[in-house]
């Protein structure tokens, strides 16, 4: 029986999802795009988890586009152009729907992060690594630009970091990556699970709803000028002060107790 491309478990909160190509350090190809969409779907309709940790089966974290699937396109009667543009909007879909999410998203990194792998890194919310993973969007190095992982990578990295892996194709360390702003932070292998788990159980500690208006408002604000940013984000707190977990939060609070959270 043929292994599922993308595994899914949860408790607690907190979903596992696991990229399954380890063969192939879990390549993004069409059909485990499709089964990534298909999975943060069910992962979003799921009233009872507010935290998504992503990892890769195998050695890998993710190595990318699925390069031999891509160049077997070349034998299309169009030169593998119709592909391509397939492929490369159901990644960006992909992402989106990462930061469209009302969940938050760790990505949890052993191993290497390059192009669409590096990509998924930036598109989730936050992200731990092991110290030896090592991140790169070496496209560049096979003569492709790799232009919409810049989209995810520029939003995160400053912008000279991200232009040194861009047009080098060089793959930057753990610390790198964390000095960089690719990744919150790395620890040793061995640590790796715990610094998640710890990370994960934090968020899923706090409010569906609150998280949920929050992202929403994070990346909302982030692509608007200063006053826009302040007259919109003025509005979103109005609405939170307005909500039960808001109520219940600060009543705990005054009254020195843990809350009590509905959702």
């Amino acid at each position: 029986m043929t292994e599922p491309l993308v595994l899914l478990s949860s408790g607690d909160g907190i979903a596992t999802l696991t990229l399954n190509r380890p063969q192939a350090r879990n390549a993004l190809s069409e059909d485990m795009l499709t089964a990534l969409k298909s999975t943060i779907q069910s992962i979003d309709s799921d009233e009872n988890l507010r935290v998504v940790i992503v990892e890769g089966n195998g050695p890998g974290f993710c190595a990318g586009h699925d390069l031999k699937e891509m160049n077997g396109h070349r034998q299309d009667d169009d030169g593998g152009r119709g592909y391509f543009e397939r492929l490369f909007a159901a990644c960006s879909d992909v992402m989106l729907s990462i930061v469209q999410s009302p969940k938050i998203f760790i990505a949890k990194i052993d191993g290497i992060a390059t192009a669409a792998g590096c990509q998924l890194v930036a598109a989730c919310d936050m992200a731990i690594a092991s110290d030896h993973a090592r991140f790169g969007v070496n496209g560049i190095n096979a003569g492709l630009f790799c232009s919409t992982p810049m989209v995810s990578l520029s939003r995160n990295a400053g912008r000279k970091a991200a232009m040194e892996l861009l047009t080098t194709g060089h793959l930057m360390s753990a610390p790198e990556a964390a000095n960089a702003g690719v990744i919150n932070k790395f620890v040793s292998t061995d640590q790796l699970d715990e610094a998640v788990a710890t990370m994960a159980n934090a968020v899923a500690e706090k409010p569906a709803s609150v998280l949920a208006l929050g992202k929403q408002a994070f990346y909302r604000q982030l692509e608007m000028p200063l006053d826009e940013a302040y007259a919109h984000t003025s509005k979103v707190i109005t609405d939170n002060m307005m909500m039960d977990a808001a109520c219940e939060g600060i009543s705990a609070f005054i009254e020195k107790r843990k809350p009590e959270w509905k959702a």
